[in-house]
């Protein structure tokens, strides 16, 4: 646990050395060069396979959030969903896995070609279909900026198509002055109540906002404050911490926390010293 706990720390300040180096507009371009200056090794972030809280959501909150079959106009569909900063994809092959139609989309070429190899060399016997009267669902790598809709387009889709999104390591990766305009867009992505579930694992919930990132300090309360009152600029106060105000009347477009958990299973950087989860699981929909 204790070398664990030492190489997360010398990860987190590979990256924040990193990125510091890359401030304004050109922070995006930071992820990208760690992509590109990948080499045979893997990068900071990567643990090698889905967060294993993700596969018991879709396993133990089924009845929850729908199955990855949706009956709609007399036909069956295979509802689609979506991994943005999806990475080395592990997730998407998983959502596929389980039936799903899985969307990669990531702002590096890099990273989608890796993903796209990745498939080609091993990902149907990795990830072996759940369910053999649904099947697999299709895989798709899409290079974009999520904040713009060119790669929906290059899709053929439009907004509010995608009936699960899932944000793991994306919204703590994000500078915070860009945190609304992520929650306004997860609106935009999402397709409507009941059908659309947008899956948070929060991460690092218990970090030190003052301590930089990324990844950034992602407590539940950001969460909720930024999705429930999308595009709207959030006061935080002068330790990082988000300032909510109980009375303030809910937003007409912000989305609406419909479950929240803490998850038997996560990556070992989601738990303390202890071994105690710290993360949690949030399921969001349109109100």
């Amino acid at each position: 646990m204790a070398a664990a706990a030492q190489q997360t720390d010398n990860n987190r300040s590979f990256l924040q050395e990193h990125m510091s180096r890359y401030p304004g507009d050109k922070y995006v371009e930071g992820w990208a060069t760690l992509w590109k200056n990948k080499g045979d090794e893997p990068l900071p972030w990567d643990r090698g396979c889905p967060n294993p809280a993700l596969e018991d959501t879709l396993v133990q909150k089924r009845a929850f959030i729908g199955g990855p079959l949706l009956e709609q106009d007399g036909q069956t569909r295979r509802k689609r969903a979506l991994v943005p900063g999806c990475g080395s994809g592990y997730d998407v092959f998983l959502l596929a896995s389980f039936g799903y139609d899985a969307y990669g989309l990531d702002l590096s070429h890099e990273a989608i070609e890796f993903c796209k190899q990745e498939e080609a060399r091993n990902a149907a016997d990795k990830y072996p279909v759940r369910d053999p009267a649904v099947g697999r669902g299709k895989v798709t790598f899409v290079q974009g900026d999520f904040f713009k809709d060119d790669w929906l387009e290059k899709l053929g889709l439009q907004r509010n198509s995608f009936d699960l999104i899932y944000d793991y390591t994306f919204f703590c990766a994000l500078q915070p002055s860009l945190r609304s305009k992520w929650a306004l867009r997860q609106t935009q992505l999402l397709s409507p109540s009941p059908i659309g579930n947008l899956i948070c694992l929060e991460f690092p919930t218990t970090k030190d906002p003052l301590a930089g990132g990324p990844p950034y300090a992602a407590p539940s309360t950001a969460y909720m404050e930024h999705l429930s009152y999308p595009g709207e600029d959030i006061p935080y106060d002068t330790k990082g911490n988000v300032i909510s105000n109980p009375l303030r009347p809910a937003s007409d477009i912000g989305l609406e926390r419909v479950a929240h958990w803490q998850p038997e299973r996560t990556h070992e950087v989601g738990k303390d010293e202890n071994g105690v989860v710290q993360d949690r699981v949030s399921v969001w929909r349109r109100r």
